[in-house]
């Protein structure tokens, strides 16, 4: 791909772990753990477990992403 075809990807340069450390720390693990029903949300949640679960599931990942262009749709609406 080249740069011209990720000028509309919001989701470009910013990576599985930033998404993560920032929707943890917007919502809290306990929140983000009720919007996204997942084990490594729910019970006893870090950022590495997270990567390595997300990483390997693409359907949660996905779901992450999803929440993470929500919430920044919706900040950018606030402000």
């Amino acid at each position: 791909m080249t740069s011209n075809s990720q000028t509309n990807n919001p989701l470009h340069g910013i990576t599985l772990a930033r998404m993560v450390e920032d929707l943890a720390e917007y919502y809290g693990w306990e929140e983000l753990g009720q919007r996204i029903p997942i084990r490594c949300f729910t019970h006893d949640p870090s950022v590495a477990s997270s990567l390595k679960f997300l990483r390997k599931t693409p359907w949660a990942r996905e779901k992450v992403e999803g929440l993470y262009l929500y919430t920044l749709k919706q900040s950018q609406r606030r402000s």
